[in-house]
């Protein structure tokens, strides 16, 4: 499946303002941080599992154990950001 990826505040500035990831049936979230921080050095920093992000499904926020499907829009940021 595929579903699209968006980044907000420190995390756009460090990654771009999103991309598209290829995912198996079932993946949670917890996977698509783990398929993107395994992409290169500036997912791996900006994505790392001692830091703190937060991350909505499809603009709903969630945690890492939700289920992803075919089209949906992840977007992960800091748990403070500016106005």
């Amino acid at each position: 499946m595929k579903i699209r990826v968006r980044y907000f505040a420190s995390l756009r500035e460090a990654l771009g303002a999103g991309e598209t990831l290829d995912l198996p049936e079932g993946a949670t979230v917890a996977g698509a941080r783990d398929a993107l921080i395994g992409r290169d050095a500036a997912h791996a920093a900006a994505l790392a599992r001692g830091r703190a992000l937060r991350c909505a499904l499809d603009q709903v926020l969630c945690d890492e154990s939700a289920a992803l499907a075919d089209g949906a829009e992840l977007a992960f940021f800091p748990p403070v950001t500016g106005g």
